[in-house]
C-alpha cells in the first residue's frame, strides 16, 4: 500500500515500542485495528450507496430473482379500454382499475421506483412495462420506493 517493507516496519515498531512502552503498545494495536476496521465498514457502506443511486432505475436482470413482487395490475392500453360502441367486460371493477390513465403514480415493472405521472422519469418508462397506483400505500404495498427526483407524496 506504502510500500513499506521489512526494515521500515521494524524501524517503526521499535519506535512505537520505545515512545509508547511495553504495556501501552497492545492496546495501541487494537485500537488502531478498530478504527481500520470502522473506515473500511463507512467506505464499504459509501460505495454500496452510490452504486444504488447510480442504478435506481435500471431494471433487473430476467434470469434473477427479483425482490419486488409482480404487480398484477396491468397498464393501460387501447385493448382495455372500453369504448362507447363496445360493451362493457363482465368485471367493471377489474377494468376502471387498469384503465385510469388519471391515476397520479407510476412505476416500471422489475425496478424499484415509483414516480409521480409528470415526472421526467416517467417518460422513459414504456408503456407496455408500466403499472400504475392510486395511492403511494398502494405502491409501497407492491414493494416500489419514492422516486428521490419527484419525491410522491400525499395529503394527509
Amino acid at each position: 500500500m506504502f510500500d513499506i517493507g521489512l526494515q521500515e516496519m521494524l524501524v517503526i515498531g521499535v519506535i512505537a515500542l520505545l515512545v509508547f512502552g511495553p504495556s501501552k503498545l497492545p492496546e495501541l494495536g487494537r485500537m488502531v485495528g478498530r478504527a481500520m476496521r470502522e473506515f473500511r465498514r463507512a467506505s464499504d457502506e459509501f460505495r454500496q450507496t452510490v452504486e444504488t443511486n447510480l442504478n435506481l432505475n435500471d431494471v433487473d436482470p430476467v434470469g434473477a430473482p427479483s425482490s419486488v413482487p409482480t404487480v398484477e395490475t396491468a397498464p393501460p392500453t387501447a385493448t382495455f379500454v372500453p369504448s362507447s360502441a363496445e360493451p362493457l367486460a363482465a368485471d367493471p371493477p377489474a377494468a376502471t382499475a387498469t384503465t385510469a390513465p388519471a391515476e397520479p403514480f407510476c412505476a416500471q415493472r422489475g425496478s424499484r421506483l415509483f414516480h409521480r405521472t409528470d415526472c421526467t422519469w416517467t417518460a422513459r418508462i414504456p408503456d407496455a412495462e408500466r403499472a400504475y397506483f392510486q395511492h403511494v400505500a398502494a405502491a409501497r404495498e407492491q414493494g416500489y420506493v419514492a422516486c428521490p427526483v419527484c419525491e410522491p407524496w400525499e395529503p394527509a
